[in-house]
């Protein structure tokens, strides 16, 4: 019997989806804090070759120090974008930091007075609370403030909720797949937004190109992208993101008694630059179109691979052979329209 998934490919479109539809939204802000900036091809070039670094090297890092990394990286992430868009008017400000304050009050709760057992667990409460009297304390300092520029106590509260939901439940049931994939999710759409403000439509190609070259030899040739990824995940961070295979697969094991099925977070952002990318050279319709074809050829290639014993495969070379017959037919489409356009002349 044939084995096919639609979960996955799904998930790659809809977050691929949102962060082409947020990137016009949120560009100006991320380029005026660039200060116009741009990846020239020496930039991409250094780009790719610090993943292939990182990604090889990675088996090797100290677990703590691993740990400590990314949640540096994710929580400057959060910070970086909530501060940009902290300028809120009051009633939404008092708004977002109340829902902060409820968020941390049920953390702190579910931690101290929860099933859940352990020293992070416990300390991780009382910093839940910790937080949610800072958001409280918050609250009043809004309420006595005249501007509505932004402010650094609304940009600290995504990032310290984030830490401390982590350390408390990532040893928990609670933590995989519910959160994990959650703020996977969150962390795609938004690495995402942060990087692809900086490529242009060429630097877009070289990107794609090396990325593409440098997968398939750190998972076929050089086969370290896997334990790279699985070591990583070990520690709870969410690395990528895992969804039961839909029309479901019943095994003994994995997910729910469901077989799992699970993508890097390397590989929305590269579909979500790419169909950025696209919107700004052609408009929503042709980068839509490419979200589209990304995914349906991922899911083609996720067919062969449920159905043979062929193992991990780059996913990059999956996505980009979605995107470039998009783009070709585009940039041929809009060649002929010109000599058209000329030869009428």
């Amino acid at each position: 019997m044939l084995t096919f998934d639609v979960a996955m490919p799904l998930a790659l479109f809809l977050v691929t989806l949102a962060a082409l539809l947020l990137s016009k939204r949120v560009e100006g802000k991320l380029k005026s804090t660039f200060e116009e900036r741009e990846f020239r091809t020496r930039d991409t070039i250094l780009l790719v070759v610090l993943i292939s670094v990182a990604v090889s090297i990675v088996v090797f890092v100290p677990q703590m120090a691993l740990i400590a990394l990314f949640m540096f990286s994710y929580a400057s992430l959060l910070f970086t974008f909530s501060y940009l868009f902290s300028g809120l008017r009051k009633k939404k400000a008092l708004l977002f930091i109340s829902a902060f304050s409820a968020a941390s009050l049920i953390v702190g709760t579910v931690a101290l007075l929860g099933p859940f057992s352990g020293d992070f667990v416990f300390y991780g409460g009382l910093a839940a609370y910790g937080l949610a009297v800072f958001a409280f304390a918050s609250v009043l300092v809004e309420l006595r403030r005249a501007s509505s520029g932004r402010r650094w106590y609304l940009a600290v509260l995504p990032p310290a909720l984030f830490v401390i939901v982590f350390f408390v439940f990532s040893s928990t049931p609670l933590w995989f797949p519910f959160l994990f994939d959650a703020f996977g999710v969150a962390f795609a759409i938004l690495i995402t937004l942060y990087l692809s403000s900086l490529f242009t439509w060429k630097t877009t190609f070289i990107f794609a190109a090396l990325l593409t070259v440098m997968d398939f030899i750190l998972v076929l040739v050089i086969p370290v992208m896997e334990p790279a990824a699985t070591h990583i995940a070990s520690l709870g961070l969410p690395v990528f993101i895992v969804l039961p295979i839909v029309p479901p697969v019943f095994i003994t094991s994995g997910l729910f008694g469901l077989q799992p099925i699970a993508l890097g977070l390397g590989d929305f952002f590269f579909a979500g630059t790419l169909a950025t990318q696209t919107y700004k050279k052609f408009g929503k319709r042709t980068a839509i179109i490419s979200a589209i074809t990304m995914s349906v050829a991922f899911g083609v290639f996720e067919i062969l691979l449920l159905n043979t014993e062929f193992g991990a495969f780059p996913g990059t070379l999956m996505i980009i052979l979605g995107w470039v017959p998009v783009v070709a037919w585009k940039m041929v489409s809009e060649r002929k329209t010109k000599n058209n356009v000329i030869s009428g002349k």
